[in-house]
């Protein structure tokens, strides 16, 4: 069966306080939905200082959302290593995933946008050295034993209830990712189908002498949206999906590689183009898709309408992928 992953972002341009408290709120009545019509995953990410209010803190969301919910996971993908404090990060995966019950899954990258580390004061060209400090902490923390940090010795209560640890894979599309996960003995999630990486990422396991596996995207990954009328929903809601693609490309230098990097420019590209597809439930099941990733929200879409896009993708498309 393929798997069926719901993703948030929060995204909503110019919104006020108040409407960006209602689309939180809906994402997570969204997520309890889902839950409920065996809906695999919700997926989320980390931006900052966006200026259409990009969600920045994933793990509180994450947080929320195993409130909500009793069997979904929650894939943080990706998390920017770098701009975080190892050992506190070290303590909130550690929480969720006692609360959850090990259903948090954490991809760690170490994002592609210099202004975020202005933000935060971290030193753009250290951002290697950093993601490698942290997830060595990460693992060792987990572990509940004492350890060397930053030139004293230090030790993390309480353990994750996962063992070994809960799950982390590291994320990008350089060969600098793929090597410093097989020396870890870490998965490794390729942000693009790249199997060239995979390859040479498997060559540094046996190097190494570790072991780890990849979860590679399929070699078509589009962000969906159902609807009974598609080219009804591509004209009254495409300027949602061309404002999220627009943004999204404009962070992105020409090295990135990323499943979901569209090149359009206006509604009609991106249509034709594939990235983002608008499907009635029958279309949807027909696609054939390894995983199916339903994006009700993006762009700023309207909750009305993203509700409409979820039940029609819980009620008409998930029953009939088994």
């Amino acid at each position: 069966m393929p798997v069926t992953v719901v993703r948030f972002n929060l995204v909503a341009p110019g919104a006020a306080p108040a409407a960006l408290s209602a689309r939180y709120r809906a994402a997570l009545e969204m997520a309890g939905y889902a839950d409920e019509h065996g809906i695999s995953t919700v997926q989320t990410e980390e931006h900052h200082g966006a200026a259409n209010n990009w969600l920045p803190s994933p793990f509180t969301f994450a947080g929320a959302v195993f409130g909500a919910t009793r069997r979904i996971a929650v894939t943080v993908s990706a998390v920017i290593g770098p701009l975080h404090d190892p050992l506190r990060l070290a303590e909130e995966i550690a929480v969720l995933d006692l609360l959850s019950g090990g259903r948090l899954v954490t991809v760690a990258g170490i994002g592609y946008r210099p202004e975020e580390y202005a933000l935060f004061d971290v030193d753009w060209k250290r951002r290697g050295r950093l993601q490698d400090e942290l997830l060595e902490t990460l693992l060792k923390a987990w572990t509940g034993e004492e350890f060397a940090y930053r030139g004293r010795t230090v030790r993390l209560t309480p353990r994750p209830c996962t063992d070994p640890h809960p799950l982390l894979l590291v994320g990008g599309s350089s060969k600098a990712a793929a090597r410093r996960a097989a020396r870890l003995g870490l998965p490794f999630f390729p942000s693009a189908h790249l199997p060239e990486l995979e390859a040479y990422y498997k060559e540094k396991l046996t190097e190494y002498g570790t072991e780890g596996w990849v979860m590679m995207p399929a070699a078509e990954t589009p962000l969906l949206h159902v609807a009974e009328d598609p080219d009804r929903a591509w004209a009254h809601y495409g300027e949602h999906f061309l404002h999220e693609a627009r943004t999204y490309a404009s962070w992105q230098s020409g090295q990135i590689r990323s499943a979901v990097r569209s090149a359009a420019t206006t509604v009609q590209e991106l249509r034709a183009e594939g990235v983002y597809r608008i499907l009635t439930p029958e279309q949807c099941v027909a696609q054939g898709l390894a995983s199916l990733v339903l994006h009700p929200l993006a762009g700023g879409m309207p909750v009305e309408e993203g509700w409409r896009s979820l039940r029609l993708f819980a009620e008409r498309v998930v029953p009939r992928l088994g």
